[in-house]
């Protein structure tokens, strides 16, 4: 109550302008209010303060956060993808859009679990012969969480994924980001095709 108090004197008593500072400035008022519970120590729920500029209205309740929280497993999917969908609208083909998230999902896999690499001879180095670099993550618990393709420029394409996995020391780990990168090639016949580029 002492800490109130003092806190609301201190904070509303007249103060002078200080020589910069036109005297008929107004000055906002701030009012802070902490709420101590008998013990004298605060806690989370007992805890609260308000600042308000005077004139100004009434901070609103504070937003939660589109995203599912971490762990939140496959229930939490959809609302990511909504995320993505909302931050980052279409502006593909949905013909090119299909073909590129199939693709970007299988280099996600063959990057973190080493399954198909062959496909990407240029891209995994190695692959197949048994020299290639150890994948990082177990296939069993791979899971991609949402996925979106977008234009990255002229005449390239960016496919954005957020995915789970865990990892060969048993950490399981959830909204991680990869983005793969693509150019467009276009045939005689003008069909056109995606080339992944190196990740960097």
């Amino acid at each position: 109550m002492t800490l109130t108090v003092v806190g609301v004197v201190t904070l509303t008593r007249p103060h002078r302008a200080a020589p910069h500072q036109a005297a008929s400035t107004p000055r906002p008022k701030a009012v802070i209010t902490t709420a101590l519970p008998a013990s004298g120590r605060p806690t989370p729920d007992a805890t609260r303060q308000h600042t308000q500029a005077a004139g100004s209205p009434a901070p609103s309740a504070a937003r939660e956060s589109p995203l599912p929280p971490h762990g939140e497993g496959p229930a939490g999917d959809a609302a990511i993808q909504q995320v993505l969908d909302t931050a980052w609208p279409a502006d593909l083909a949905p013909g090119d859009e299909r073909q590129l998230l199939a693709a970007g999902r299988a280099l996600l896999r063959a990057d973190a679990t080493g399954i198909g690499r062959a496909r990407w001879p240029g891209l995994f180095p190695g692959a197949g012969s048994g020299r290639s670099v150890t994948p990082a993550f177990a296939t069993a618990r791979l899971r991609i969480q949402a996925a979106i393709a977008r234009r990255d420029g002229t005449d390239g394409a960016v496919v954005h994924l957020v995915w789970a996995g865990t990892d060969r020391g048993g950490t399981y780990t959830d909204n991680r980001i990869t983005d793969w990168h693509f150019t467009r090639n276009t045939s005689r016949k003008g069909a056109s095709t995606w080339t992944p580029q190196p990740q960097l």
